[in-house]
């Protein structure tokens, strides 16, 4: 069959197959993403059927959902709102990062994966989905509740560890030498802080540069924009993600909001894809050996972001009730642990059991956050005394 042909039917059946995953995960109430991790390793290397034609095609569209995924994280925030959150979130984030990073690494240094693969799989571990917890908590009606804040709060301090880590990491996998690792890490800081204070200053200007009022104009300027910044960032080893964060950050007001609704679709599509692509690139043949560690690693880590969940609420004066809720909402890891573990796999720079690790975890992580997030106020009323009334108002 023509090349063409072949990479426009599978990318075709592809996408289709993917609208179905999607409409099944919107009738169990579950996130979709492991549908499409699982979907990629059923036609992936070692699957059911090996789709060779939209290999190429998939690995850019990947990179470019990453992006999006990014973009349209950074234009959640304004400028002034992270840093209010670093500021009132900063101990619980702290210890969100000492809790939750520790864990995989060590994991992975007993497996015999090194510094790297600890470095990797401690922000695997890290880094709860913001996607998840952000649907979790509108689909159970917890927007207004006392503890979400709390939550928010939490997750702003991991977007932005994130904007630090991901240049550290990207240099880990390069290979380079301590001397060059600490410029890479200098630069990073540096772009960072210079355009936290550009947005604080001239986050309207940015946004006027982008905006139209014309919708395809407005798409093409934020898509432009967006490939152009990750690309900048990208050659000065910041990471093609931290830009497009950044970029997202430095647009605010009614363009952020306009923005979102734009490119939402779009992100949709070419996050979907990342995900599949990932599982494409997985044996489904090496999860099962990794089965096991992946289940013992999702209780400790589950664990680890309740106690975290729990203190955060407990230091903002949340009631007892409120306190389980909001460490239950940071439980499920998704998006971002797999952009960890994608560009750690790319890089050849980790052992490819790692990534069969990394689709393991996600994958039981991302079920049991929406489960815990649902389920943790009946459990927590079979093992309690009855609710007195200042439980009853949390």
């Amino acid at each position: 069959m023509d090349e063409l042909a072949l990479t426009l039917i599978e990318l075709g059946a592809v996408v289709f197959c993917l609208g179905l995953l999607a409409r099944l995960a919107g009738r169990i109430g579950m996130s979709p993403i492991p549908l499409y991790l699982v979907g990629g390793l059923f036609f992936g290397a070692g699957g059911l059927m090996k789709l060779e034609g939209i290999q190429s095609f998939a690995h850019l569209s990947g990179e470019i959902g990453v992006i999006l995924l990014l973009l349209m994280l950074g234009l959640e925030y304004s400028a002034s709102e992270l840093v209010q959150g670093m500021r009132r979130s900063w101990k619980g984030g702290v210890l969100d990062l000492v809790l939750n990073f520790l864990p995989g690494a060590a994991l992975a240094v007993m497996l015999g994966w090194g510094a790297v693969g600890a470095m990797v799989m401690g922000g695997v571990t890290y880094i709860s989905s913001s996607g998840i917890a952000a649907k979790v908590i509108t689909d159970l009606g917890r927007i207004g509740n006392r503890e979400t804040p709390v939550v928010l709060s939490i997750l702003v301090f991991e977007d932005l560890a994130m904007a630090m880590y991901l240049p550290i990491l990207t240099a880990t996998l390069a290979g380079i030498s301590f001397l060059e690792g600490m410029l890479t890490v200098g630069i990073s800081l540096a772009v960072v802080t210079v355009v936290l204070a550009v947005a604080l200053r001239h986050g309207h200007r940015v946004s006027q540069a982008v905006h139209s009022e014309n919708s395809e104009v407005f798409l093409l300027n934020l898509l432009g924009a967006a490939l152009l910044v990750a690309g900048l960032a990208s050659a000065l080893q910041v990471s093609a993600a931290v830009g497009a964060f950044l970029l997202g950050i430095a647009i605010s007001g009614a363009t952020a909001d306009s923005a979102t609704r734009i490119l939402e679709p779009l992100r949709d599509l070419f996050a979907a894809i990342f995900f599949v692509a990932f599982g494409l690139n997985t044996d489904p043949a090496s999860i099962p050996p990794v089965l096991g560690w992946a289940l013992v690693l999702a209780v400790i880590t589950a664990a680890t972001k309740m106690i975290t969940g729990v203190w955060a609420a407990w230091r903002a004066g949340i009631a007892r009730r409120g306190r389980f809720r909001a460490g239950a909402a940071l439980v499920a890891r998704g998006e971002f642990s797999i952009v960890i573990a994608g560009l750690a796999v790319a890089s050849g720079a980790v052992s490819a059991e790692l990534a069969a690790f990394a689709t393991a975890y996600v994958l039981i992580m991302a079920i049991l956050g929406p489960l815990a997030a649902r389920y943790v106020e009946p459990v927590l009323a079979k093992f309690s005394r009855p609710a007195t009334p200042e439980a009853v108002r949390a």
